[in-house]
């Protein structure tokens, strides 16, 4: 007996039920893949978020079949102009996992139900059993709105449920419907394909419906007014930013001291408990202080990531991108763009997979090529180094410091650098016109904390998981570099001056001599070359392999006053700053580190974007174009910085 085919009212016995979740962007469908599966994928309140399919199993469905759900990248439509739109009308006619699903469930906001109904129309065309959810039903009612849901559901012919996604209200009533599509009809005279009709169709439904219409929020309007305005509004953005970055410095600095107290303990205490040997070396100084120097940046991170999801659920980012766009518009970009390169200041690479969202071609392509320049997280631990490390925590401006003020100016040349550069790459090698920017501003909304935590967790999952995995295995590959091959120390010598003579005949110095002529002119030494080459794997080894190859210098290790070896391990920013009793000579100076933040604001420093950007581009030409511009524009950087601020 032949499987029924895929799609069909009645699925194989014993087979997951496949849901597919639709929906146009911003109207709570994300909100409701969380509720009904328990995961926490990552939502905002502005659309481009969810860029492809995310899938999980349904909690507690009911019977004894699994329900499969897929969340679709938000769509206005089904006819794709755009990478993420295609993705939901590929699934929708079966041309991904081998066949239609076995229904739709469309997600549609209460309060703008009209501005979903012409997809709804395109949906029901398919043929696929189909669901209608309403969400936000209380803001409908607590801003005065009324609809006839009866009567709505009887002019569409399909199933109607309405819920409150981030409350739970409606989830239980919906899984029971979610386990048996083949119950769902579609008895509705469906429209036209052509536009006009369908749109026309959407009306005519609409005043059959609406008992009383939404009422303008007169909150939302008179913020609006304000954060909308063409001065105004870049100024509250302006102050919306520096008051970030202030933030993430102020908030954070007692956790990170607890951190690095921590981190410094564990590795004194295996030092001081295991037998002396190499593999003890490596314990202490190649894995605990390596990643441990990383790791104490998670508080920053933390606080980092939670700022930026609580303005995105707040609603305020799509007005960021609003008042943005002005400026994205004179770089022949548009706010679609703008969303890409915000998601790349958590991390390039979901931020260059957000480009399947913008549909010319073109300004897709110019996009990717500056996302780089967004001030990824990965950056922060070495800004956060070298900021407080060389630059004062004094107040200028209030309750500015200059550290504050200069990581806002650090992420603020990335933006700008992103638009400048994009904005060449339009009227030159990508030269072209731009298609339509339409963006839907949503109603403020307090976010949902509980929502903010679990997206926070999310992405600190995946910085400790890079730092347990890449992190551990570059700093330990490092570590390697730097103790072998074994140097010839003469018996009795003290561990200090030992230590400097076996990474002065190491690997990693003839490696980092080797790229001197390159970088002398920037002020790099062989042990700053050396990071930049872990750096390659990740960003933050750069702050790791630092710390693993000053663990015991006698920079650090010897005491100014004293002379003798100091046993308590004392930091790598002071490492970095403290002038050798010998010599008078810091390991680093004022110059050197800002020609190595400049270096670190261009250079294309991560094998996972350029990964990423060889998929989206389908091969090797754009990265390599990348590596390479990218690089050159960091080194000149690096030089102009170097001898601005007094080197050479």
């Amino acid at each position: 007996m032949n499987a029924p085919p895929a799609g069909s009212l009645e699925p194989e016995p014993g087979k997951k039920i496949h849901l597919a979740l639709v929906g146009s962007p911003n109207s709570g469908k994300t909100t409701l893949f969380n509720a009904l599966t328990g995961l926490s994928a990552k939502t905002g309140n502005y659309p481009g978020v969810t860029v492809d399919r995310r899938r999980g199993l349904m909690k507690h469905p009911i019977g004894d079949r699994d329900v499969l759900i897929s969340d679709l990248p938000g769509s206005y439509s089904l006819h794709a102009i755009s990478e993420d739109e295609a993705v939901t009308s590929k699934v929708l006619k079966g041309e991904l996992d081998g066949g239609k699903p076995d229904g739709i469930v469309f997600v549609a906001d209460a309060t703008t139900l009209q501005r979903s109904l012409p997809m709804l129309a395109d949906i029901l065309r398919q043929g696929i059993p189909t669901l209608l959810v309403l969400t936000m039903v209380d803001e409908l009612k607590a801003r005065g709105g009324d609809l006839d849901l009866f009567r709505l559901q009887g002019e569409l012919g399909i199933p109607l449920v309405g819920v409150v996604g981030n409350k739970g209200l409606g989830i239980d009533d919906l899984r029971v419907r979610l386990s048996d599509p083949k119950s769902w009809t579609t008895a509705c005279a469906v429209p036209e394909p052509n536009t006009e009709a369908r749109f026309a169709w959407a009306d005519t439904l609409i005043e059959k419906v609406e008992r009383h219409p939404v009422s303008a929020s007169t909150l939302t309007q008179r913020i609006d007014a304000v954060l909308l305005h063409p001065v105004a509004g870049l100024v509250v953005f302006l102050l919306f930013i520096a008051t970030f970055f202030q933030a993430i410095f102020t908030w954070a600095a007692p956790a990170m001291d607890l951190f690095s107290g921590w981190m410094d303990l564990m590795a004194d205490y295996v030092s001081a408990n295991l037998p002396a040997s190499m593999l003890t070396d490596l314990l202490a100084d190649g894995i605990i202080r390596g990643v441990g120097a990383v790791v104490v940046f998670v508080p920053q991170i933390a606080l980092l990531f939670g700022l930026i999801f609580l303005f995105e659920a707040s609603g305020y980012m799509a007005r960021a991108a609003f008042v943005v766009d002005r400026v994205m518009g004179w770089a022949g970009l548009e706010g679609r763009c703008f969303i890409s390169l915000l998601s790349s200041y958590a991390c390039a690479v979901p931020g260059i997979m957000a480009t399947r969202s913008i549909p010319s071609p073109r300004d897709r392509l110019a996009t990717i090529l500056v996302a780089p320049f967004a001030t990824c997280s990965a950056r922060l631990p070495v800004y956060a180094l070298l900021i407080s490390a060389f630059l004062p925590n004094t107040k200028i401006l209030g309750p500015f410091t200059v550290q504050g003020l200069t990581l806002m100016g650090l992420y603020l040349l990335g933006g700008f650098s992103a638009i400048l550069f994009a904005a060449l790459f339009k009227r030159g090698l990508l030269k072209g016109a731009s298609l339509p920017f339409y963006l839907e501003l949503p109603p403020y909304r307090f976010p949902s904390l509980t929502s903010v935590m679990l997206q926070v967790w999310r992405r600190l999952k995946v910085f400790l998981k890079d730092a347990g995995s890449v992190i551990l295995a570059g700093s330990v590959v490092i570590w390697f570099l730097l103790n072998f091959p074994k140097a010839d120390i003469p018996e009795g010598m003290a561990e200090g001056p030992a230590h400097q003579v076996q990474v002065e005949q190491s690997y990693a110095a003839d490696l980092g001599r080797a790229m001197e002529p390159l970088f002398e002119p920037l002020g790099f030494d062989w042990k700053i070359n050396i990071g930049l080459v872990g750096s390659f794997a990740a960003r933050e080894l750069m702050v790791s392999t630092l710390a693993v190859v000053y663990a015991y210098d006698p920079n650090a290790s010897i005491d100014p006053e004293t002379g003798e070896p100091d046993d308590e391990f004392v930091g790598l920013r002071q490492i970095l700053t403290t002038p050798d009793p010998k010599t008078g000579v810091a390991p680093m100076d004022f110059p050197t580190a800002i020609a190595l933040l400049l270096y670190f604001v261009y250079a294309l420093l991560c094998l996972s974007t350029v990964a990423v950007i060889k998929r989206e581009t389908g091969g090797w030409k754009w990265p390599i174009f990348m590596i390479a511009y990218m690089g050159v524009l960091a080194w000149v950087a690096g030089f102009v910085g170097y001898r601005l601020a007094g080197g050479g």
